[in-house]
Parts: structure tokens; C-alpha cells; sequence
């Protein structure tokens, strides 16, 4: 069961991005390319050669894989249904944001591996967006912990029961987050915009200029698996572990569906925000997390 849920997750992961094209299109009244179009355009990477700068080392070249093999791993310690991921144990959240963020790391070294002003200022900001958004996931994790007293995700949202009022406003806060956390950890709008075409304010998009071929792919494939990862985070909080299992799997993937619908209207009905902005707004997040930490600590009776 444990490797049918790892393929869903991955067969998704080729459709998230379709699904986020395809929602923007149709919102500003585009046809937009086909479903699978990012899919095939990932196959058509794949049989490409890869290009390297001479001035660049080995860790450019080695850095795209790390960074997809950091993300499968990942995916590894989700679980699904009453099934624990095939890693599970006490803290495992801590594990899973730090596998995440080597990764990440790795990509931040080949970009400044190529020696490249614009790609060094695009991995200046990824690191600094990633460093203010980190709290945030992990004050609202905490708090989690707090109210199931679990520190590991299978125990966590086994033992997270929304059943009052209050409960269900973190559980709503809690997904709020998250969808706003991958938003961040994928620059996405309104941190970063991944179809702008000007160096000076590109962020992921300037770190990844010289990739090609094989890389980008993984790259770019990496990207929907992070996505998806975060929907089923929020997929635990919602489907109800007394459901049968086909209706738990049909959830999911209606959850995730409806996760890259609601990721394609915040990108369509909101701007980019100014840059000097960012970090205020990220920042807003981990205040918000502060607030589900305080409901956490009224809901275990804690403070009054």
C-alpha cells in the first residue's frame, strides 16, 4: 500500500502542473496548453544533453540530482490512510524540512557555483526567503504536536481530532499555511513570479538559467513533487480516518486537485509583491503561526 500511495503522489505530480496552467488560462479567458503539456515537456527535456560552463565544477552538475533525490526521499516519510511513511518515527517533521532544505541548499551552491552575478543574487534570495519561512512551518507543526502530544506525522494526524469549534479554525489556519508555505518554497507569486524575464528581480528561475537537458527536467519535475507534498499534508488534516479506503484515495486526489486550483487563482488574482516586501509578508506567516500555537496551548487546556 505504502508504494501505491508513493505512485499516486508521483503520477500527480505530472498532472499538478497542467492543472495550474490550465486554471490560469481559462481565468483570463486563454485556451492554455494541454493538460499533460508540462509532462511532455519534461520528456522532451529528458532526451536533450545537458550543457556545462567551463567555469563551473562538479557541484553544478551533481546539484539537480541531490536536490530530486532530497524531494523522493521526502515523500517517503508522508504518511497516508493508517499506513506510517516508510520512515516514521519521533520528529520525523524535523527530518523531512531539513531533507527539503539540503536540497535546496545543494541548488544555492550550484548557483553560485557558475559564478554569475544574477544567479548569485537569485540564490541570496532563496536562501533569505527560505530562512523567514521555516518558523512558520515549524511553529505550526509544534502547535500540532502540542494539541495531539505526537511529534511524529503518523501519530500527529492519527491522533488530531477536529470535533470543536475552535479545532476546526486551526485545522482552516493550519491548511491556510500551507498552502501559503509551498507558495514560498516553490517561488511562486506573490514571493516570486516564474514567468518573468528579468534577471534583476527573478529568484528560483535566475538559479536555474544555465541548467538544460536531463537537469532542468528533474529540476522542474522536482518542483511538482514539493507541491504535492505540502497537498498532502493538508490532505491528512481533512480525510477522515474512518473512511473506506477507495474513498480515502479518491479524497486525495480531489484534495490535490482542488489544492492546484485554489494555487492557480491565488497566482491569477493577486500581484507580485514589491521586493522589499517579501520579507514582511513571509514573516506575516509565522505570525499567524504564533496565533495557532495560542490555540493550541487554550485547547490543551495550558492557558485560560
Amino acid at each position: 500500500m505504502k508504494i501505491v500511495f508513493i505512485v499516486i503522489i508521483l503520477l500527480i505530480s505530472f498532472l499538478f502542473p497542467g492543472i495550474v496552467g490550465k486554471v490560469k488560462a481559462k481565468v483570463v479567458g486563454r485556451k492554455g496548453p494541454r493538460l499533460l503539456q508540462p509532462f511532455f515537456d519534461t520528456i522532451r527535456l529528458f532526451k536533450k544533453g545537458s550543457v556545462f560552463s567551463e567555469t563551473s565544477s562538479f557541484i553544478f552538475q551533481l546539484a539537480p540530482s541531490i536536490y530530486f533525490v532530497s524531494i523522493l526521499i521526502a515523500v517517503l516519510f508522508i504518511p497516508f490512510d493508517n499506513i506510517r511513511g516508510v520512515f516514521s518515527f519521533d520528529n520525523d517533521f524535523v527530518v523531512f524540512v531539513y531533507l527539503l532544505a539540503f536540497g535546496k541548499f545543494m541548488m544555492i551552491l550550484a548557483a553560485m557555483d557558475t559564478g554569475s552575478g544574477f544567479e548569485g543574487m537569485g540564490a541570496n534570495r532563496e536562501a533569505y526567503y527560505s530562512m523567514l519561512v521555516e518558523p512558520a512551518f515549524f511553529i505550526l507543526i509544534g502547535s500540532l504536536a502540542l494539541i495531539t502530544d505526537n511529534t511524529s506525522f503518523y501519530e500527529l494526524f492519527k491522533n488530531l481530532h477536529v470535533n470543536t469549534n475552535l479545532a476546526y479554525m486551526v485545522a482552516a489556519v493550519a491548511s491556510y499555511l500551507l498552502i501559503q508555505i509551498s507558495m514560498v518554497e516553490n517561488s511562486r507569486l506573490p514571493v516570486d513570479d516564474p514567468k518573468t524575464h528579468l534577471e534583476l528581480t527573478m529568484v528560483h528561475e535566475v538559479m536555474i538559467l544555465d541548467y538544460s537537458g536531463f537537469d532542468l527536467a528533474i529540476i522542474q519535475l522536482g518542483g511538482g513533487i514539493k507541491f504535492v507534498l505540502y497537498g498532502s499534508l493538508i490532505a491528512n488534516f481533512i480525510i477522515p480516518f474512518h473512511f473506506e479506503l477507495w474513498a480515502k484515495i479518491l479524497s486525495f486526489i480531489v484534495i490535490q486537485i482542488i489544492y492546484a486550483i485554489i494555487v492557480a487563482l491565488l497566482e491569477s488574482f493577486r500581484a507580485r509583491n514589491k521586493m522589499l516586501k517579501n520579507n514582511q509578508w513571509i514573516i506575516t506567516l509565522s505570525a499567524i503561526s504564533l496565533m495557532v500555537f495560542i490555540a493550541a496551548l487554550i485547547i490543551t487546556g495550558k492557558i485560560i
